[in-house]
């Protein structure tokens, strides 16, 4: 089975995926009325609060790596997205964010700062492999060396700054 069957067999039943992101946004709301007003109180809820930012994040992060994959290297057209995977991860992860941070700083949530070096780390990687993909022998003697060292250091220390953000 390859990711594209799977990509397929959820294309297939998209009312499966919806109810399935759906839950989550569901789960947000359901614990912002649960966890009530006082700052104690709320405190206690941080830990279902961080599982419901991985639950949602990890589907939205994927979205938009495989969103901007298709874009960059595949050449899709925005006339074949796929809503049911490529957007509606991304606005349940929208939704879900939204909900949290109405009851809950996102800096009191554990482990959140590591998803945002996580999402730093694969927008560096993907500029790297973009910038190797588009750059011919011919197009790279018109820049300077210097300014492709730079630009090469620059996005060497993004990713090592991102990697010790996750770690």
């Amino acid at each position: 089975m390859t990711l594209r069957d799977v990509f397929e067999a959820v294309s297939g039943q998209p009312i499966l995926l919806f109810l399935l992101l759906s839950a989550v946004p569901t789960g947000a709301f359901l614990v912002n009325l649960w966890s009530g007003e006082i700052a104690d109180e709320i405190w206690k809820w941080r830990y279902i609060y961080a599982g419901l930012v991985y639950l949602t994040c990890i589907p939205g992060i994927f979205a938009i790596t495989l969103t901007i994959y298709l874009f960059l290297f595949e050449r899709q057209s925005i006339w074949d997205l796929n809503l049911a995977l490529q957007v509606l991860p991304i606005l349940t992860m929208a939704g879900t964010l939204m909900l949290i941070r109405r009851k809950m700083p996102f800096n009191y949530i554990p482990g959140f700062g590591k998803l945002s070096g996580f999402l730093t780390l694969i927008a560096a990687v993907m500029g790297v492999l973009w910038l190797i993909d588009r750059t011919h022998i011919y197009a790279i003697t018109y820049v300077p060396f210097t300014y492709i060292v730079v630009g090469f250091v620059a996005l060497l220390v993004i990713i090592r700054v991102a990697w010790s953000r996750i770690f």
